[in-house]
């Protein structure tokens, strides 16, 4: 995909370039035999966790496509002709009805999905090394290296790991203080069907994986080892290899499958991975490690963030982690907001595979939830700091599994439900599966596409590249294709709802336990918001104004947004909701995050309506749960309430009753899941900076706990870029921005402040006219005459208008 920005994120980069300090985690201690103590490594393709065990140092070894199972479908045949009467059911309130014949002709009757797996172990065992001083571990997240040190026998011993995604190995460097003081064991194990080979090339594990759901496991994985030592020798001893006396080995694991796409195992997996060992044993270490740092710098180093620093980031990671919820730290916020961009450059590289639940990071044969993609919220919550934090290439692993969806799934909708376009409901994996997964409470929603079709939409509204809005406009316009058909009218309004469906993975007590529903807010919103974005698609390429004139008639019919009784946005299309309900999924309220569709300025009822279903459902949850809340709360332009979010995820696994941290960073659900890392990072860059509301407003939930600081390389829709923007005692004082794309660009700004270098800033009206800030008018909300409808109070803000030219920089300044 062609882009029009890599010229202006360089320069981005330029800015933000050095190095940054401060980006280590780091601990006083070995991980053990605890994984979510382990380090990740990774390249989007391979991953490792590192355990940093003097004695016996443990890597736990991934590979993007090693799935259980093979090529396979999942849709329901039975599902066209029980539609009517389940339909009919919904709408004359049997709801238990209505569940009984869906789990019986829409459930899937066997295939659930399948599993991301783990290739295996590498173990190095090293003699006498079980007594050691001087420790430290740490993971520096501005080089993408691990490192552990110590000190055993007299002498110092390093060990560094990172994962070249221009090499496609992961480098293994082991070196000691005095010379041929370096002796270990070195060998695979692996809980697949597999075997394992050691010889003077090295180390060889070759399997396939299991089989599922009846699906064979079709995936044929290898894994190599290679070493390279200075002094000493290398001796094969049964399935190990054993270095004696060297001074420094540098090893190199390469690893690949016959996984050429979803529908595509032909390739060659011994060569594919042989291929880059030999490629990489040509490079010196200094030259591998060269070049990876390079590479993965050009990503990071386009963001800083400073909020400050205490005398507590001198303390090891895991002791941060357990003060910080009383303490006083705001650099572990921006610790936790790069390690979100770091996961997500080590899980997510053009060409490869998305993130899932678990990023590329999963040590069992049979992880919770499969560590599948779950697309009801889990899998677009990880691209959520994609396009904001300057990371768009990471995007394209999702972007493409989209396009593939749009593929799969359109047998999905002409099957099962008679309808054009493309259909995916709340999960999938890597054979893009696309009929429902799992029972009718959780599975019974055919909505996958419509919220996985938004990532292909703010794609381009950040870039402008209207080649790749080209490429992607089929499978939106499929997406939108699928709705038009499969919209039905709900019998008191007329309205077109979708149904069946589900408010995920929630059920109103009315409903005797069933989640099966008719449309719900959550959907109305989904439908709403993709057939926006294809009249605005339409509009952009010139193109289709006959199929965008049927989106906007259908639009028109959808439901409005409703409150309730209790002053709450409804989460169903009835007044159904319990201010008692502390359901982790607060799905009703995609419109204000991440939709478009609440807004304080334009429709503060619903805004104030939002809050109130905000706080009926309390702070503590799970972590992936609080990364939105963070997204709400900031969207609420409430910063202390967002950040103290933040605190209770940056808690202690155990410290409340929801979610928290592992003493790694990664979010727990619990258990692991990676989602609550990217949730919160795009909750932190959302109380900096938001672009939502046919405008950019810096500093919309500004938290008093970050008086005084500094972000620098910040992206928003239509080419901007915040080269610099620097606030002290919370008022802003400096705002440099780029324009890649020239246009108008629109400020709500908090404070009076001047231009440099006679570019005018004017008093803004009407609509703004850059179209990659136009909004879209909702319906007027329905009120309950029972409902108290609140009205908040906003900040003082002023609208102004900047006209840019394409490639200029515009610097604004506080007004003494």
């Amino acid at each position: 995909m062609k882009s029009v920005l890599p010229a202006a994120l360089a320069l981005c980069a330029t800015v933000a370039g050095a190095q940054q300090t401060g980006m280590q985690l780091w601990y006083k201690q070995p991980a053990g035999k605890v994984w979510e103590a382990a380090l990740p490594v990774g390249n989007g393709r391979l991953g490792a966790m590192v355990y940093g065990n003097p004695g016996a140092e443990l890597l736990k070894l991934n590979e993007s496509t090693v799935w259980s199972g093979g090529p396979n479908r999942n849709d329901n045949p039975h599902a066209l002709a029980a539609l009517p009467e389940i339909r009919r059911r919904l709408f004359a309130g049997d709801y238990v009805g209505a569940d009984s014949l869906a789990a019986a002709n829409i459930q899937s009757e066997k295939i659930n999905g399948m599993q991301y797996q783990p290739v295996g172990d590498l173990s190095l065992s090293f003699p006498g090394h079980e007594q050691y001083n001087d420790y430290r571990r740490e993971l520096d997240i501005a080089r993408a290296v691990a490192t552990t040190t110590y000190t055993a026998g007299g002498v110092r011993y390093t060990r560094e790991v990172f994962v070249s995604a221009p090499a496609q190995v992961i480098v293994v460097h082991l070196t000691a203080s005095k010379p041929s003081a370096l002796s270990f064991d070195a060998g695979f194990s692996s809980e697949q069907k597999s075997e394992i080979t050691a010889d003077n090339d090295g180390l060889l594990l070759t399997g396939i994986t299991s089989t599922k759901d009846g699906v064979a496991g079709q995936v044929k994985f290898c894994a190599q080892v290679r070493v390279l030592h200075t002094g000493g020798t290398v001796q094969v001893s049964g399935q190990r290899l054993s270095v004696k006396q060297a001074t420094a080995v540098t090893l190199l694991i390469s690893m690949g499958t016959n996984v050429n796409n979803y529908h595509d195992l032909t390739r060659d997996e011994k060569k594919y991975v042989s291929a880059y060992i030999n490629k990489a044993q040509q490079q010196t270490y200094a030259q591998l490690l060269a070049a990876h740092t390079k590479a993965y710098q050009q990503y990071f180093n386009r963001v800083q963030l400073n909020l400050g620093t205490t005398p507590a980031a001198e303390l090891p990671t895991d002791e941060r982690l357990k003060a910080f919820a009383a303490g006083n730290d705001p650099q572990l916020v921006a610790l936790y907001f790069q390690y979100g961009r770091y996961l997500l450059i080590s899980a997510s590289q053009p060409g490869g595979q998305p993130a899932n639940l678990q990023g590329i990071w999963n040590d069992k044969m049979v992880p919770p939830w499969g560590s599948k993609y779950t697309i009801n919220i889990n899998t677009e919550m990880n691209y959520w700091p994609s396009e904001v934090t300057a990371l768009p290439e990471m995007h394209m692993p999702l972007l493409q599994m989209v396009k593939e969806l749009s593929v799969t799934g359109e047998q999905t909708a002409k099957v099962m439900y008679g309808a054009r376009g493309w259909v995916a409901h709340h999960n999938t994996d890597l054979w893009r599966i696309t009929g429902p997964v799992d029972p009718i409470y959780y599975g019974m929603w055919p909505m996958g596409g419509a919220w996985l079709s938004r990532h292909l939409w703010v794609h381009y509204l950040y870039s402008g590249d209207k080649q790749y809005l080209r490429s992607a406009y089929p499978a939106l316009k499929g997406a939108a294709q699928f709705f038009l058909d499969f919209l039905t009218e709900e019998p008191t309004h007329q309205w077109l709802v979708v149904a069946p469906s589900i408010s995920p993975e929630n059920s109103p007590k009315s409903h005797n336990g069933k989640s099966i529903a008719a449309g719900v807010t959550m959907d109305n919103q989904l439908v709403f918001d993709l057939f926006s974005n294809v009249q605005h698609a339409a509009a952009a390429l010139d193109t289709d104004k006959a199929f965008a004139a049927q989106v906007t008639a259908a639009k028109l019919r959808l439901p409005p947004m409703q409150i309730g009784q209790h002053g709450q946005l409804q989460e169903w299309l009835q007044d159904l909701d319990d201010p008692a309900d502390k359901h982790r999924h607060i799905s009703h309220l995609f419109g204000l995050y991440p939709g478009s569709q609440v807004s304080p300025f334009s429709n503060p009822a619903l805004f104030a309506a939002a809050r109130q279903s905000l706080i009926y459902r309390g702070d503590i949850s799970t972590g992936w749960s609080m990364g939105w809340k963070v997204n709400w709360w900031a969207r609420l332009l409430d910063g202390d309430h967002a950040y103290q979010l933040i605190r209770n995820q940056l808690s202690p696994v155990g410290a409340h009753d929801g979610g928290g941290t592992y003493p790694n960073l990664l979010d727990a659900h619990p258990p692991f899941q990676i989602d609550g890392n990217f949730g919160c990072a795009a909750g932190i860059t959302e109380m900096l900076l938001q672009t939502y509301d046919g405008c950019l407003y810096p500093l919309p939930a500004l938290p008093a706990a970050w008086k005084t600081g500094s972000v620098q390389g910040l992206r928003a829709p239509g080419g901007f870029i915040i080269k610099d923007m620097q606030w002290n005692n919370g008022r802003l004082v400096k705002l440099v921005l780029q324009s890649v794309l020239g246009g108008n660009c629109r400020l709500r700004l908090p404070a009076a402040l001047r231009m440099q270098g006679g570019a005018v800033l004017s008093a803004a009206s009407g609509a703004n006219s850059n179209v990659f800030y136009a909004t879209d008018a909702i319906k007027q909300p329905l009120v309950s005459s029972k409902a108290l409808v609140a009205t908040l109070p906003l900040p003082a803000t002023q609208l102004y208008d900047l006209s840019t030219v394409k490639g200029q920089t515009y610097t604004l300044i506080a007004i003494p």
